[in-house]
C-alpha cells in the first residue's frame, strides 16, 4: 500500500482540528476583505455612473487597473512596496488588499445592478419631488441590492479562495499552516489535503447560505 500509495491518509483524522485556528484567520481576512471592498465598491460604482465626467474617468481607471493587474501583484505593492512611507503589518497587508482588489469587481456588479433598474423609476421618483441622491438611495440601492446578491456570494466565495495568497507574506491562514506542519512533518500532500477539505467545508457552507438568501429574496418578490 505504501509503495503504491505513498501517503499516510490515517494522519488526516487526527490532524485536522490543528488548522482550526488557521481557518479562523482565513475567514477573518475574507469577511474583512469583503466588507472592505463592498464599501469601497458601492462607492466607485455611483462613481462610474456620475455624470461629472473627471470622478467617471478616475473609477474606471481604478477598475481597469485593479482587474488588469494579479491581485498577488496588488499584495506585494502594499505590503512591500509601502514600507518606504508607512509600515503596515502583515494581517493588515492582506485585509487592505483583498478589498482593494474586490472593490474593482463589486463596483462592476453594483454598477450592473443599478443600471438594470428601469430608468423610469427614477424619472417617477424625481417627478414626485425627489432629488437624484435621495431617490438613488431609496428606490434604485435597495433594489440593486437584491440583484447583486448572488454576484456578490460568488465574489465572496472567491475572496475566500484568494486569501491564500496572504501566505506569501506570513499571514498566518490555512495554506501557510499547511506548508509549515507539511515541513516539520514531511508530509507535505496529507497537510495540503486537510487544507483542501478545509477549504471545500468553507465554501460549501456560504454556497448553501447564500442559496437559502437567494430563494428567501425570490419568494419576497413573490409576495
Amino acid at each position: 500500500m505504501g509503495d503504491i500509495f505513498p501517503w499516510d491518509l490515517a494522519v488526516i483524522p487526527s490532524k485536522f482540528f490543528f488548522f482550526a485556528e488557521a481557518a479562523g484567520y482565513t475567514l477573518f481576512i475574507s469577511a474583512l476583505g469583503i466588507l472592505t471592498g463592498i464599501v469601497s465598491g458601492l462607492i466607485v460604482s455611483l462613481a462610474r455612473i456620475s455624470r461629472f465626467k473627471p470622478v467617471s474617468k478616475l473609477a474606471g481607471l481604478y477598475i481597469f487597473v485593479v482587474r488588469g493587474t494579479p491581485l498577488l501583484l496588488q499584495l506585494f505593492v502594499i505590503y512591500y512596496g509601502l514600507i518606504a512611507l508607512v509600515t503596515i503589518p502583515p494581517l493588515p497587508s492582506a485585509i487592505i488588499a483583498l478589498g482593494f482588489h474586490n472593490g474593482a469587481y463589486i463596483a462592476e456588479i453594483f454598477r450592473g445592478a443599478i443600471q438594470s433598474i428601469h430608468y423610469g423609476q427614477m424619472e417617477a421618483a424625481l417627478s414626485l419631488g425627489m432629488t437624484r441622491s435621495k431617490a438613488m438611495v431609496r428606490i434604485i440601492l435597495p433594489q440593486a441590492f437584491k440583484r447583486a446578491v448572488p454576484p456578490l456570494g460568488n465574489q465572496f466565495i472567491i475572496a475566500l479562495k484568494d486569501s491564500s495568497l496572504a501566505s506569501t507574506i506570513a499571514v498566518p491562514e490555512l495554506l501557510l499552516r499547511g506548508r509549515q506542519l507539511g515541513a516539520s512533518s514531511f508530509m507535505y500532500m496529507e497537510m495540503l489535503i486537510i487544507v483542501g477539505i478545509w477549504y471545500l467545508l468553507m465554501t460549501g457552507v456560504f454556497s448553501y447560505v447564500i442559496h437559502r438568501i437567494e430563494n428567501k429574496l425570490k419568494v419576497s418578490d413573490r409576495g
